[in-house]
């Protein structure tokens, strides 16, 4: 059996590397062309040809998280068919290769793909995007969210305060940055505004700080009015830089924990969570959708070919991946309009393919 756990391995990870190196091909042409347009918008700003090669290069650990599920899926399908149409899988079979001893052996496959696909979504990939953002911010300015900046909501013991960060780099550096604090009532208490800041563990530290408070005096029932500058200050606060970038940058282009602390810290703070709950276990069910794949291609190996048919289920193969990634992204946008049960809006099209797999695996096991 590990003979032919090698032999079946080893095909498939060629496979799937030769199809992902395909696709990550295409992607990164795409992505070079859209590169050239921003090279002449940006050219007086120093933006190079060597600067627009380096920034698309920094997409490929987000288009290999993207595509290495549909990868394995039609690497798996040829290498299944293949082997049908060679009939090596049914001399495979008539050797002791069962189908529980093939999905087993598939499965063991698939978590080495899994593990790769979470490692390179939760690290890689967010890596590379802070890197990118930061590249383009030397050359076309800070990220922005419409006219107004981020918005973002905390809770300190008795106090509330509403932040509001217009520019963020994407890793640490702010700009404009306006803090609201206001009592348990809803009373404004203080403005502070900054026109820099960068973000700390457990602070941030603001530069050029002006500070307006509002007191009330109790004896005199009036309004007490007061004005400090600073040149810096540090506030305290639990907003870190992922949530900053998370109000800007797409919450899929989080990590997994940092989109978790962020999900609660907006649960905690009264304000709907729905989307990057839904993000949240898109990224926690995503890698195992390479088992789905492998599922889905295991019953061509028990298809019968004649000569020239593979290139057809390869192209079915195709017609699968891309309807998976279809209703992936359906189901989270229906999901979050009409208020599913985040898990289950993640959970539903890996576990919908999967009982369809495990259906046609099961018949074409009877069949023969």
């Amino acid at each position: 059996m590990k003979t032919v756990r090698s032999l079946l391995h080893g095909e498939i990870i060629r496979a799937v590397t030769f199809v992902g190196i395909g696709f990550l091909a295409l992607f990164l042409f795409f992505d070079l062309v859209d590169e050239l347009q921003n090279l002449s918008r940006l050219a007086s700003q120093g933006y190079k040809l060597q600067h627009a090669l380096f920034y698309v290069a920094l997409k490929i650990p987000a288009h290999v998280y993207e595509l290495f599920p549909i990868s394995v899926l039609i690497g798996c399908i040829f290498v299944m068919a293949r082997l049908a149409q060679s009939s090596e899988f049914t001399i495979l079979r008539t050797g002791g290769l069962g189908p529980l001893k093939a999905l087993g052996s598939l499965m063991q496959l698939g978590l080495v793909f899994v593990a790769l696909t979470f490692l390179i979504g939760d690290y890689a990939a967010p890596w590379a995007e802070r890197q990118g953002v930061l590249l383009k911010s030397r050359f076309q300015g800070n990220l922005t969210v419409g006219q107004t900046g981020a918005w973002l909501k905390e809770r300190q013991g008795q106090r509330h305060f509403a932040v509001n960060v217009r520019s963020f780099d994407g890793i640490s550096r702010m700009e404009n940055i306006r803090i609201h604090e206001f009592n348990e009532a809803g009373q404004l208490l203080a403005i502070t505004t900054a026109p820099l800041g960068e973000v700390g563990t457990g602070t941030w530290q603001l530069q050029q700080v002006e500070q307006k408070s509002i007191r009330v005096e109790t004896s005199q029932n009036a309004l007490q009015y007061t004005a400090a500058k600073h040149a810096n200050m540090a506030w305290s606060t639990e907003i870190s830089a992922d949530m900053v970038a998370a109000a800007v940058l797409s919450p899929d282009r989080m990590q997994t924990w940092e989109l978790f602390k962020y999900m609660r810290h907006l649960a905690s703070n009264q304000q709907n969570a729905q989307r990057y709950e839904i993000e949240f276990w898109r990224k926690v069910f995503y890698p195992l959708s390479c088992l789905v794949m492998l599922v889905m291609a295991l019953p061509f190996a028990y298809l019968h070919f004649r000569s020239g048919q593979i290139a057809g289920h390869v192209f079915g193969g195709v017609l699968a991946g891309i309807s998976f990634a279809l209703l992936n992204n359906l189901f989270s946008f229906v999901g979050n309009l009409q208020n599913w049960q985040p898990w289950l809006t993640a959970a539903a099209p890996a576990l919908l393919y999967s009982a369809i797999s495990l259906l046609g695996f099961w018949w074409m096991v009877l069949r023969q």
